[in-house]
């Protein structure tokens, strides 16, 4: 199931993965997009994502082609001894073990990073969960719509429209799941340099916190408080795509002299003089006046015809693109940002492209997502497991093999 793309940057690195659903597949997909190669243990039903959404056969849902790409499966139950020797005999192969379990989960399991280093003394241990290990949080559970709520995500919403919403995307899992690749490459790094591995943990809460706050602690960063809370610019009903007369744009004028220029190519002259909006800081003061203004011209244009004004004076602006037609763009066709793939077992697909471009080490897809188990006897092979030792297993539930 490869295919003839070159090395990348971490060849030679084994992660084995043990999470699930998003936030750790989306990492680990990242990293075996970058070259490494990512070793999937999965329970006897499979990751869970498999199960949700469109399908062609059973256990390979849309989700599954992308965040099981550059991956061979395993399956094991862990609740079994039998289960736990195979997984103590692949910790060793592996540089970087990575689990969203939570910590009481994963102590029965041996993955800890006392009972990992125990096995092999370098190894590197990443875990992700909801709060951070040590808080008395610690194991309740990590669900995204959850950690925006902690995080304060949902709420930064009740400031724009009203009452808080959630984000229509997993932002918590897949924010977190970056901040588990960093962590992993750094320690990489730091295990290079001193030969020592490390356990790195993200609690998904914290990661958000931080995350939301980069902008909008404002005032707040200073302590007695020089400012509201919030970066005003963003935090207003009226910050929308504006209507056309034949659709939406975006448009979007920065520096001084862009908001010189469009408030003439607008027909909005007398705003050019207006205290409220003659520089950067009180421009954000006071967006929701300057949106409105806006949104009061833009109907009498087309959208191409607001792109094109904009474009003759270097004004940022941009058409919104349809998810749903992303393969309509010319970006998007132009750069192969969705590529057309030929799954062994599901057929004609698309991958989305991996978005870091490496003129060295190109990252990209080497092996198609593996269906549950489908490396299984590979991989037991490898630890010197023989074929009537892995058909045992097999009828003792302990592992499957994908026919």
């Amino acid at each position: 199931m490869t295919t003839a793309e070159p090395a990348g940057a971490l060849a030679g690195v084994t992660i084995l993965d043990l999470t699930t659903v998003v936030m750790g597949p989306y990492a680990t997909a990242i990293l075996g997009d970058l070259g490494a190669d990512v070793i999937k243990v999965e329970s006897l039903d499979g990751d869970m994502t498999r199960r949700i959404g469109a399908r062609r056969n059973p256990g390979m849902s849309a989700m599954t082609l992308t965040l099981q790409r550059n991956k061979r499966s395993i399956a094991l139950d862990l609740k079994k001894p039998e289960g736990r020797a195979i997984l103590e005999q692949l910790v060793p192969l592996a540089d970087v073990v990575v689990t969203n379990l939570r910590p009481r989960s994963r102590k029965p399991l041996g993955l800890t990073y006392e009972a990992l280093r125990a096995l092999r003394q370098d190894v590197i241990l990443c875990t992700a969960q909801a709060y951070a290990e040590d808080s008395p949080w610690r194991d309740h559970p990590a669900y995204d719509d959850m950690v925006q709520a902690a995080s304060g995500a949902a709420s930064l919403a009740e400031r724009v429209g009203g009452e808080p919403r959630y984000a229509p995307y997993v932002i918590a899992d897949k924010v977190s799941g970056l901040h588990m690749v960093i962590g992993i490459l750094a320690a990489l790094a730091h295990r290079a340099a001193t030969g020592s591995g490390q356990h790195v943990e993200v609690p998904m809460v914290d990661t958000m916190i931080h995350f939301n706050l980069v902008e909008h602690l404002g005032g707040h960063a200073f302590d007695p408080a020089e400012g509201d809370f919030g970066w005003g610019r963003v935090l207003v009903p009226e910050r929308t795509p504006y209507r056309t007369a034949d659709g939406y744009v975006c448009l979007m004028p920065y520096s001084d002299a862009n908001w010189a220029d469009f408030f003439e190519v607008a027909e909005l002259g007398h705003l050019r003089d207006d205290p409220r909006f003659g520089d950067v800081n009180s421009r954000h003061g006071n967006m929701s006046e300057l949106h409105a203004e806006i949104h009061e011209v833009t109907p009498k244009r087309t959208t191409q015809e607001w792109l094109d004004l904009c474009r003759e004076r270097n004004i940022p602006a941009a058409a919104l693109l349809d998810l749903s037609r992303v393969n309509d763009d010319p970006y998007v066709r132009e750069q192969a940002l969705l590529t057309p793939e030929q799954h062994p077992t599901e057929g004609a697909y698309f991958s989305p492209a991996h978005p870091v471009r490496m003129s060295g080490s190109p990252a990209g897809l080497r092996r198609h997502a593996p269906r549950l188990g489908e490396d299984t006897t590979e991989l037991l092979s490898a630890i010197g497991y023989s074929r009537d030792d892995i058909d045992d297993l097999v009828r003792q539930g302990v592992t499957v093999v994908a026919a």
